[in-house]
């Protein structure tokens, strides 16, 4: 066993049975445990290549269905594009189609009032890619300003939650990337 995985192991994740090896594991354990390696992340331990190749592999087939490891208790994992936006924004929806239809939450917009804010009189050329817009109707004559960034990518969409040694979970990010 590497010496990544077998930290894993011995630090919360202690859902195969103590006798066995992890290269003895279910696919899905196997995968689990990958995952869930965190430095070095699965591509930096040699163990984890193999049967994390096989599932990038598995998921461009009709039909996939993902690899569980139910020793751990554990299901499909989580998928989180976008990370949170920056505090004093809310999350915004770009606009698709016709009508406006609410796309991807992939936007990250705040609201100011150019009127009240002093020294603030262009700030839509404080943040990179910005687009700002004036919201009308809102009763302050136009000083209400929306300024809309794109939402930040994770490098590291995909999760599991996995319960420790202790009872509580921890969140474990992982990308399929080569």
């Amino acid at each position: 066993m590497q010496p990544a995985v077998a930290a894993l192991v011995s630090s919360g994740l202690v859902f195969i049975a103590t006798s066995a090896k992890s290269e003895d594991a279910s696919w899905g354990c196997q995968v689990l445990l990958c995952a869930a390696s965190q430095n070095p992340s699965w591509h930096g331990v040699a163990y984890c290549v193999p049967p994390m190749t096989k599932l990038i592999s598995a998921m461009k087939r009709p039909g996939f269905s993902w690899p569980i490891c139910h020793e751990a208790n554990a299901g499909k994992p989580g998928h989180e594009v976008y990370e949170e936006c920056p505090a004093g924004t809310t999350i915004g929806y770009s606009p698709q189609g016709d009508n406006d239809w609410q796309g991807e939450p992939d936007q990250c917009t705040r609201t100011i009032n150019v009127c009240q804010s002093s020294g603030n009189r262009d700030v839509s050329m404080q943040d990179a890619g910005a687009i700002t817009r004036e919201v009308y109707g809102d009763g302050n004559d136009g000083c209400l300003q929306q300024i809309t960034t794109p939402r930040p990518r994770r490098a590291d969409p995909y999760f599991f939650d996995i319960l420790n040694d202790e009872g509580v979970k921890q969140r474990f990010w992982f990308n399929l990337n080569h």
